[in-house]
């Protein structure tokens, strides 16, 4: 499937952090990684071409229109005209889908020509303010997911139950599957036997539709889910008293099938708590001596 590339323009030196962070975001986010190819200038290599004519091509060749507003209108050029406001004008012309985020300020704060150029943004599509880069990324994903979900890309479903992609039953690991039905069957009945295929499996488990795997199936099957799903893991941190501090005297991440990371963090738990007999007593308490902390 080919990737939507987006465009992310704004005055280089005033975002230079949130574009590259950004960029980041996208590539790296499972959900907004498997549709997005994010496009900042800084990645260009070096090249014959005047910057304003790398610009407006790639805006031209882009899917989506990211323009991030601040305090700075940028270096302008013979016509008084900034490489932001020429993005936009282009962006407009071609009919792409254009996402605006405005850096929360004073409006006094902002240079005039910024403000003229706001003030000319929001005649013709709705913006929404960002005050730090974690309100800014929850915003373009806002962005990102109702975009996906108008053009029907995905789903109005929960990301478990959300139809992957690309990944099909060659993803997923047989004997994993087939561990599971012995488990299963012994603790929960389950009805299906060993020889039953992965097919069937999958179908009592509504972990397909419409021939195609939906995300829980990776997550519980799939040899190694990171692959698909980098940042389904879980965090735990112990810290020693109830005071949190760096470095973490003991960290761990841990990764595999859903089932897996479960067990690993059930584990990680219990090797961190101590046992103590209560004098004149039979009962058995849990005596916790350090802090435990998922993240």
């Amino acid at each position: 499937m080919k990737k939507l590339k987006i465009f992310i323009s704004s005055v280089q030196n005033e975002f230079a952090d949130e574009r590259v962070e950004l960029a980041s975001y996208f590539r790296n986010d499972p959900l907004l990684g498997s549709f997005f190819e994010p496009f900042i200038f800084e990645e260009v290599p070096a090249n014959t071409h005047s910057p304003g004519k790398v610009y407006l091509t790639e805006v031209k060749e882009s899917d989506i229109y990211i323009g991030l507003l601040g305090k700075a209108y940028g270096y302008v050029d013979e016509m008084g005209v900034s490489p932001t406001e020429r993005e936009y004008d282009q962006a407009k012309s071609e009919h792409i889908p254009r996402w605006i985020f405005i850096k929360d300020m004073v409006a006094a704060d902002r240079y005039p020509n910024e403000l003229a150029l706001i003030r000319k943004i929001e005649q013709d599509v709705s913006r929404k303010k960002f005050s730090t880069f974690d309100s800014l990324k929850k915003e373009v994903y806002r962005s990102a997911v109702l975009f996906l979900k108008q053009t029907g890309k995905i789903e109005s479903r929960d990301f478990d139950d959300s139809l992957h992609p690309s990944a099909g039953i060659e993803s997923l690991d047989e004997t994993k599957i087939k561990e599971f039905i012995i488990l299963a069957k012994g603790k929960r009945n389950f009805p299906l036997k060993e020889t039953a295929s992965i097919e069937q499996v999958l179908k009592h488990l509504r972990m397909t539709r419409d021939g195609k795997l939906v995300n829980s199936a990776l997550l519980a099957f799939a040899p190694d889910p990171q692959l698909f799903f980098p940042s389904a893991t879980i965090k735990c941190a112990n810290f020693h008293g109830i005071q949190v501090q760096k470095p973490i005297p003991d960290y761990k991440e841990f990764g595999g099938t859903v089932f897996e990371v479960a067990d690993e963090a059930v584990n990680f738990v219990l090797s961190k708590i101590s046992y103590q007999q209560v004098p004149g007593k039979r009962a058995i308490r849990l005596k916790p001596f350090m802090r435990f902390q998922g993240l």
